[in-house]
């Protein structure tokens, strides 16, 4: 199943599901964040990517740098396991991994949830690829796509049982909006795709033909 027809599965239960006030909230929220343009400023294809270390769910330090040193990097940022959206999308992720380290590169995805929920989704998800804790989502707020829900939202979030300060370990509600990325050894940013509504994502596969144009010899000139 494409990622694109659970997504939408996803977005009816949820319309049957959420409760009257919370679903009021997120829509305001939602619009104020479309409407932001935030989405149109964050980095995109052109552009260098921040280098970044951060720790995965063991504990252990993953440099950007170094994996760039082995090939193009796919980094798929997420809000985190508390989110089915998100949790739809790193199994889609994984369906396609095997293709996208076939051409050449590494993947990581990345949320501001900490290193223990992240090994959770790890093995929720059965992810073959590292999830790296991205702390007040500071990595985010490099890329251009770190957001602060509202007092209102987090409010609503909160009665019905979601306090993401709690499950990001540090109190912190930042989030980034979801998010992914084609870095090439460059280091320059070559695929970008960043959504403002949560509910939409791309297909994990999208990025194959991008890792095939880098993975193909430049053809000289005379």
């Amino acid at each position: 199943m494409l990622l694109d027809e659970r997504l939408k599965a996803l977005r009816t239960k949820e319309s049957a599901d959420t409760p009257a006030e919370l679903k009021s909230v997120l829509s305001v929220e939602l619009k104020a964040l479309i409407s932001s343009g935030q989405a149109g400023r964050a980095l995109k294809v052109g552009k260098q990517a921040p280098d970044f270390v951060l720790p995965d769910t063991a504990g252990n330090t993953v440099s950007s740098a170094e994996l760039l040193k082995k090939g193009p990097l796919v980094v798929t940022f997420y809000r985190g396991a508390w989110c089915p959206f998100c949790n739809a999308d790193l199994m889609a992720v994984e369906a396609a991994a095997d293709r996208i380290r076939g051409l050449g590169a590494s993947l990581v995805a990345i949320s501001p949830q900490t290193p223990d929920n992240s090994r959770r989704s790890l093995q929720d998800n059965r992810l073959s690829f590292p999830i790296l804790s991205d702390k007040n989502c500071e990595l985010a707020d490099r890329f251009g796509i770190r957001w602060m829900p509202s007092q209102a939202l987090q409010g609503v979030y909160r009665n019905f049982g979601t306090d993401v300060g709690s499950f990001n370990g540090d109190g912190s509600w930042a989030l980034p909006m979801p998010a992914r990325y084609v870095i090439a050894p460059s280091g320059e940013i070559v695929y970008a795709v960043i959504n403002a509504n949560y509910t939409h994502r791309p297909e994990p596969n999208d990025v194959c033909p991008v890792l095939e144009k880098l993975k193909s010899p430049v053809v000289q000139r005379h």
